[in-house]
C-alpha cells in the first residue's frame, strides 16, 4: 500500500491532492478565532466540566476500589490495635501519663495556685466581718505583631496562643474560685496599643518623638496593615478574655445581689504612650471604649481615684518648654483640681445608695416668676459627706529615691543581705529596687514634683497601687509624701520578662454607720493586700522536657529488650490490602496496580500435550497465536534468534493447547506468571550475579515462577533493625497522641 503522502508540495489527505498547510491553517485559524471568542466564565465552565467528568470517571473506574480498599486496611489496622496485649502496652502507658502531665500543667496547676490563695487564708478581720473582696491586675500587655517583629508569623502566632491561654486561664480561676466583688486594671493592657493607627485625627510622629531606629522599617507596614480594624480585633482579644469571664460569672444564680464592678479604663504608657509623645488620637480611641482615665470611684467604702499619669507626664517633659502640651496634660490637671468635690459627690451617691435612697438628687418642682427665681436654689450632692479612706491607682510608679528597696517579695532580685547588727534594709540597693529611669515612650517613676502633689491635691491617701514595672514591689514613701505606702503589682502576663506571674488581692472592711461615719476606730486598718502567685510556665515546660527524655529513655530500653528477651513487639508486621475490582472484593497481597503478568510462551517443561500439527489450527486458535506474539514479542526476540528451530514446534504445541481455563494445570490458571516488581522489594534488581530477578523473572535464560510474598520471603531480621523499628515506632505512636491531647487542650483555651 502506498504511503499517505509524496515529496512534493502537493499532499494527498482525505479531502483529495492540494497543498498540505492549507487547510490545516484554515482551520487551526477558526478555532483560534473560536477559541478567543469565549469568555473567561465559558473557559471556567468547560474546566470544571471536563474536572467532574474526570473525577467522576475516576471514581468509576478506580477511586471507589482505593476507598474501600484503605477504609478496609484501615479496619483492619484499627482492629490490630485494639487488642488487650496493645491497648495495655508500655507506649500506650507512657501516653496515659502525659494525658496526666498536660492536664496537671494546662489545668490543674492553675487551679492548685489560685486555690492556696483563698481569701479566708490569708484575712484577718473580727468575727462576722464582711469584708469587701477586690483584685488589681497589672500589665496583661496581650502581645501583638508589634511585640516582636522579627519573628515568622508561624511563631508570633504560637506566642499568642501560649500568652492568651495562660492569662484566660489564671483569669478564669481567678473569676471562679475568688469571686472578686471589683477588680481593677492598672493599665498597659495591650503591648502595642499606642502604634495602631486612629481612623481619625493626625496619626503622625511629633517631631521630637520619632520612632527607634530598630523600628524604622516596620512603621510603613504597621501603618498600613495594622489600622483601627485591628485595634477593634485586638479590643475584642481583650473583651474575650477577661470581660466575658466576668459577665459570665455576674449571671450565675445567687450573684445577681452582689454589687460588682470591673474598671479597666486607667491607661498605660502601651496603651497611649508616654507623656510629650502620647497622641490625642490615641487616647480619645481608648476613652471611648474603656471609659475615662481620670475617674472617681467609692468601693468597699474607700475612694479610689485614678489617674492618668502617664498623659500627666507631659507637663514635666522638657519638650513642653518649646511646644504646646496643654491637650496632653490638661485634662487630668482640671481633674485634679476638681478632685475633693468628686471625692464628696462620689461618697454621697454610694451613702444614698446604701440607704435605699436614688443615687442622684432631684430639682425642685415649682413655678416661678423668670425674675424673681432664685437659681442658687439647685440641688448639689457632697455638702457634708463624710472623707472615706482613699485609695490612688496609677499606672506610673510615684517617685522614690535611686536603690530604694522593694521588700523580699521581688523576683528579680532578692533584697542584698545587712551587715551584721544591721536590722533596716540595705538602701541604696539598686538590684532590689526601681531603677529611677526613663527612655522611648516609657518612664520607670513620676517626677518627684508629680509624687508630691497628687497626694496633696488627693487627699487622705492611705494606699497606692501602680503597675508598669511588671515585678512586686512595697515600699513607704518619705515624709514629703506623707509616708503613703505603695505597692507595684506584678504583672499577669507570663510573657513579661519576670518568670512568676501575679496579681494582688485587697480585702477591705470600713463598716459605716448611717451618716457615714466609721464605726472602727480610728487607727484601725481598713485594707489588708495578699499578693497570689500564679504558675512558672518555664518550670512547667522544663517539667515537659524531664519527662520526654524519662519517655525516650523508657522506650529505648523496651526496644532493646525486644530481640533479647523475645517480647511481643509492638510494630506490626507489614500487611498489604487492596481491592482487586473484582467481585471477590479485597484480597491480601493486592497492589492498585498489577504485579503479576500471565506468561504463556511454554517452555519444553511448562508445554501442555498437543494433538495435531500446526496445519490444523483453526482461526480461533490463529487469533490466540498472534495476540500470544504480540504480547510477548519482546521478551521471546532473543529465543527466537537463538532457538529458531524450536519455534515452530512451541507455537504448534500452544495452539493445540486451546483457551486458558481457570483453576486447570499446574500453576492454577493454565500457565506460569512471572512477577514485576515493585520499587520497594528488598530483593532488589538481580541476584547478585546479574541474572535477573530473585523473586521471579528472567534467569539465565529462562523464565521462573514467582516467590509466594508473605513473611517468609524476607528472612529474620537482625537484631538492630528490630530496635531501630520499635523505637521508631513506640516512639511516634507516643509524640503524636501526646502532641493531639496538647493541641486539644491549647485549643479549648
Amino acid at each position: 500500500m502506498a504511503p499517505p503522502y509524496s515529496s512534493g508540495s502537493q499532499s494527498y489527505g482525505i479531502y483529495g491532492w492540494g497543498n498540505g498547510n492549507s487547510y490545516r491553517q484554515s482551520s487551526y485559524s477558526h478555532r483560534r478565532k473560536d477559541s478567543d471568542s469565549t469568555s473567561l466564565i465559558e473557559d471556567i465552565r468547560a474546566a470544571v466540566a471536563n474536572g467532574v467528568r474526570w473525577s467522576w470517571r475516576f471514581w468509576n473506574e478506580r477511586g471507589r476500589h482505593m476507598v474501600l480498599a484503605a477504609l478496609v486496611a484501615s479496619a483492619r489496622r484499627l482492629r490490630r490495635n485494639l487488642t488487650y496485649n496493645r491497648l495495655f502496652s508500655i507506649p500506650h502507658l507512657l501516653v496515659a501519663i502525659w494525658v496526666l502531665v498536660l492536664l496537671w500543667g494546662e489545668r490543674w496547676t492553675f487551679h492548685t495556685k489560685v486555690e492556696s490563695c483563698h481569701w479566708d487564708k490569708w484575712e484577718n478581720w473580727p468575727a462576722g466581718a464582711d469584708p469587701h473582696h477586690l483584685v488589681l491586675v497589672a500589665d496583661p500587655q496581650l502581645i501583638d505583631h508589634h511585640s516582636y517583629p522579627g519573628r515568622p508569623w508561624f511563631v508570633n502566632d504560637l506566642t499568642f496562643l501560649i500568652t492568651d491561654n495562660y492569662l484566660r486561664r489564671s483569669y478564669n480561676q481567678l473569676i471562679s474560685q475568688l469571686d472578686p466583688d471589683t477588680i481593677f486594671f492598672l493599665g498597659d493592657l495591650f503591648d502595642g496599643g499606642r502604634e495602631w493607627k486612629t481612623a481619625h485625627g493626625d496619626f503622625r510622629d511629633a517631631e521630637w518623638a520619632p520612632h527607634p531606629k530598630s523600628e524604622q522599617k516596620y512603621l510603613k507596614k504597621w501603618n498600613k496593615k495594622y489600622n483601627e480594624f485591628y485595634w477593634l480585633k485586638e479590643y475584642a482579644r481583650f473583651g474575650d478574655i477577661f470581660l466575658n469571664p466576668w459577665v459570665k460569672a455576674s449571671q450565675t444564680p445567687g450573684a445577681e445581689h452582689k454589687r460588682r464592678k470591673l474598671v479597666a479604663s486607667l491607661p498605660g504608657n502601651h496603651d497611649l504612650g508616654f507623656g510629650a509623645d502620647i497622641k490625642i488620637p490615641v487616647r480619645n480611641r481608648f476613652e471611648a471604649y474603656f471609659g475615662e482615665g481620670n475617674r472617681v470611684d467609692v468601693v468597699g467604702n474607700h475612694t479610689f481615684v485614678s489617674v492618668d499619669s502617664v498623659s500627666l507626664s507631659a507637663e514635666a517633659s522638657p519638650i513642653a518648654q518649646k511646644h504646646d502640651l496643654r491637650p496632653v496634660y490638661k485634662p487630668t490637671e482640671h481633674f485634679l483640681l476638681d478632685i475633693a468635690r468628686l471625692k464628696r459627690r462620689a461618697v454621697e451617691k454610694e451613702l444614698r445608695v446604701q440607704r435605699g435612697e436614688e443615687p442622684e438628687l432631684k430639682f425642685n418642682h415649682r413655678i416661678e416668676n423668670l425674675e424673681s427665681a432664685n437659681f442658687d436654689d439647685k440641688p448639689f450632692l457632697g455638702k457634708g459627706a463624710p472623707e472615706l479612706p482613699t485609695v490612688l491607682l496609677t499606672h506610673v510608679p510615684l517617685y522614690r529615691p535611686e536603690g530604694t528597696p522593694c521588700g523580699p517579695l521581688r523576683e528579680h532580685w532578692p533584697p542584698a543581705k545587712p551587715p551584721a547588727g544591721q536590722t533596716d534594709p540595705v538602701f541604696p540597693d539598686n538590684r532590689n529596687a526601681i531603677s529611677v529611669s526613663r527612655g522611648y515612650q516609657y518612664q520607670n517613676v513620676l517626677s518627684e514634683h508629680h509624687s508630691v502633689s497628687l497626694i496633696e491635691k488627693i487627699g487622705n491617701v492611705v494606699h497606692a497601687f501602680s503597675g508598669d514595672d511588671h515585678d512586686y514591689c512595697e515600699v513607704i514613701h518619705a515624709a514629703n509624701q506623707k509616708n503613703v505606702p505603695e505597692i507595684t503589682v506584678k504583672s499577669i502576663s507570663m510573657a513579661m520578662g519576670v518568670p512568676t506571674p501575679g496579681f494582688l488581692m485587697v480585702s477591705m472592711y470600713n463598716p459605716l454607720d448611717g451618716n457615714g461615719q466609721p464605726l472602727l476606730g480610728d487607727k484601725q486598718p481598713t485594707l489588708q493586700t495578699h499578693l497570689c502567685l500564679l504558675p512558672t510556665q518555664l518550670t512547667t515546660y522544663i517539667r515537659y522536657v524531664l519527662f520526654a527524655v524519662l519517655c525516650i529513655a523508657l522506650l529505648a530500653v523496651r526496644a532493646f529488650l525486644v530481640p533479647v528477651l523475645n517480647l511481643t513487639p509492638f510494630a506490626l508486621e507489614e500487611d498489604h490490602w487492596s481491592y482487586s475490582g473484582g467481585k471477590s472484593g479485597p484480597r491480601r497481597g493486592g497492589f492498585l496496580l498489577p504485579v503479576f503478568k500471565a506468561k504463556v510462551e511454554d517452555y519444553e517443561e511448562y508445554s501442555l500435550p498437543s494433538g495435531g500439527g500446526f496445519g490444523g489450527t483453526s482461526s480461533s486458535r490463529l487469533a490466540g497465536l498472534s495476540a500470544t506474539a504480540s504480547r510477548s514479542g519482546s521478551t521471546t526476540g532473543s529465543s527466537k534468534k537463538e532457538k529458531g528451530h524450536h519455534h515452530h514446534s512451541r507455537r504448534s504445541s500452544h495452539s493445540h493447547s486451546g483457551k486458558v481455563t481457570g483453576g486447570g494445570g499446574k500453576w492454577g490458571w493454565g500457565g506460569p506468571k512471572i512477577e514485576i516488581p515493585s520499587d520497594n522489594d528488598d530483593e532488589g534488581y538481580g541476584n547478585g550475579n546479574g541474572n535477573g530477578y530473585n523473586g521471579g523473572g528472567y534467569d539465565g535464560g529462562k523464565w521462573k515462577a514467582a516467590k509466594k510474598r508473605g513473611p517468609s520471603s524476607t528472612g529474620p531480621r537482625s537484631a538492630a533493625s528490630v530496635v531501630i523499628t520499635e523505637l521508631w515506632t513506640t516512639l511516634f505512636r507516643v509524640v503524636w497522641m501526646a502532641l493531639v491531647v496538647f493541641g486539644w487542650l491549647a485549643y479549648q483555651g
